[in-house]
């Protein structure tokens, strides 16, 4: 059984607040968007807001490519994140910021 460090920065999970999971704007998000915006914020450690990295082989498994892009665009569209920095395909990941406006940032 493996142990926790004690001074990792970021918890072992992904918080969302129950009032977010049942507010309109969390309802009005397609699957593929909710499931795009978790993994967005498990990248998120408390001090990297902006800096956010999503790479596709992280959800490739989850999303195809047009999906996520879809995905993407609709949480920008929507208010939930902006895009920080513009990646490639193979070379760089794009970096995105969690607004806070619909899920609070802890």
């Amino acid at each position: 059984m493996a142990r926790f460090q004690k001074n990792k920065k970021h918890n072992p999970f992904v918080m969302l607040l129950r009032q977010t999971l049942i507010s309109a704007p969390w309802q009005a998000l397609t699957h593929s968007e909710m499931i795009a915006y978790i993994y967005i914020k498990k990248n998120y450690n408390g001090g990297n807001n902006g800096q956010i990295p999503l790479k596709y082989v992280e959800l490739k498994r989850v999303l195809a490519a047009a999906t996520l892009a879809k995905a993407l665009k609709g949480l920008i569209s929507k208010g939930w994140i902006e895009k920080t920095q513009h990646g490639g395909l193979f070379r760089f990941s794009c970096f995105y910021k969690l607004t806070g406006t619909h899920d609070p940032i802890h």
